[in-house]
């Protein structure tokens, strides 16, 4: 069996499919996560190594998404029903809401 190496859209593909889980567990607290384009592709750049392919990648996230977003949520920035909006400002992952439910 030919394996070949991940392209960088397929890496971004998995990082899509790893932050479902993520999104699963703040539905369960009534909020909604968007991740754009940019830090999607930050991600799949941070978490892909040649030898290892994909492995990489869920550490990447939990270091560069989920942990710094959980220190927002433990901060309160974000009450129920918010929408949070992940981007990349330099290297890093920043979060903003602009509409809370009624």
């Amino acid at each position: 069996m030919v394996f070949h190496p991940l392209r960088q859209q397929q890496i971004r593909e998995i990082a899509d499919i790893q932050l479902s889980g993520l999104r699963e567990r703040l539905r369960e607290r009534d909020l909604t996560l968007l991740v754009d384009d940019a830090l999607l592709d930050n991600l799949a750049e941070v978490g892909f190594d040649p030898v290892y392919g994909a492995r990489p990648l869920k550490r990447a996230i939990q270091q560069e998404l989920e942990n710094p977003l959980a220190q927002d949520l433990l901060a309160g920035k974000f009450p129920p029903g918010s929408t949070i909006h992940a981007g990349l400002s330099g290297n890093s992952a920043v979060f903003t809401t602009a509409d809370v439910a009624a």
